[in-house]
């Protein structure tokens, strides 16, 4: 099943995937009946089940996820789903947003909508972490000026160390704003793919098992393929297993 992507219910087929082999989910869940997708229903708690089961202790689940608006009330879904996700065993490690450069429906009742929750799920302590050190530092190149670097000593006095030099560069926070896919997509919710790879490249290493049990156009696979991970992508469209089998070839 390894470097594939398999048409059928994810349910269905994560049951034929070995407990505890899969190092990092990254996926982006049909929510709230924002797009149809076919008419296809959403098994979340089963889902939920089979990703505690097949991940490796200390694999990550990246869950992107927003909510609807029904009848003036934002649903939560989200943090329901979120909350179930620890209720079967995992640790929100974390509570990242993915911020928008644009929004899609303005709102005359509230300020316009530009995020949705990128909810890190670990099965226990990650076992990677490699964080990506893109954000400028303020004081980059520099030699910290505030007080003495002191260490006590066994004998209680003080041991003066050197001063480090800032990094010019320091870890990004844990907003991350994304530009989004063009309106020629072929799938009505891709997200981008500087999403999915700086999530790869955060949790896993190369060599390691990426899934996306929802894959839809792929992204995640395409991105798992070009840094040396090994992937599974799933997907109940024969259409849509199709269009990611294509961007993963680099034909489309």
């Amino acid at each position: 099943m390894l470097n594939s992507i398999v048409c059928g219910n994810c349910v269905d087929v994560m049951k034929k995937i070995p407990d505890e082999t899969v190092d990092l989910v990254v996926t982006s869940p049909p929510y709230d009946n924002l797009r149809t997708y076919n008419g296809y229903s959403f098994d979340f708690e089963n889902i939920a089940q089979q990703l505690l089961r097949v991940l490796k202790p200390g694999g990550v689940v990246v869950w992107v996820v927003g909510d609807g608006t029904e009848k003036g009330s934002e649903t939560g879904t989200s943090f329901r789903q979120a909350l179930h996700f620890k209720d079967i065993g995992f640790n929100l490690h974390d509570t990242m947003i993915y911020q928008k450069h644009n929004f899609s429906n303005p709102s005359r009742t509230r300020y316009h909508q530009i995020f949705e929750y990128m909810f890190i799920l670990s099965k226990g302590k990650p076992k990677t972490f490699n964080p990506i050190k893109d954000r400028k530092n303020v004081y980059g190149g520099k030699v910290g000026s505030w007080g003495k670097n002191t260490v006590r000593q066994p004998d209680g006095s003080f041991k003066e160390n050197k001063r480090k030099t800032n990094s010019e560069y320091g870890m990004r926070y844990n907003i991350w704003r994304i530009i989004t896919h063009n309106k020629k997509a072929k799938h009505p919710a891709m997200f981008p793919e500087s999403l999915a790879e700086d999530h790869i490249l955060s949790w896993s290493n190369e060599g390691d098992v990426v899934l996306d049990p929802m894959v839809g156009s792929g992204t995640t696979c395409k991105m798992a393929a070009k840094n040396n991970r090994a992937y599974i992508g799933i997907d109940i469209s024969e259409e849509y297993c199709e269009l990611a089998r294509e961007r993963i070839s680099g034909s489309s």
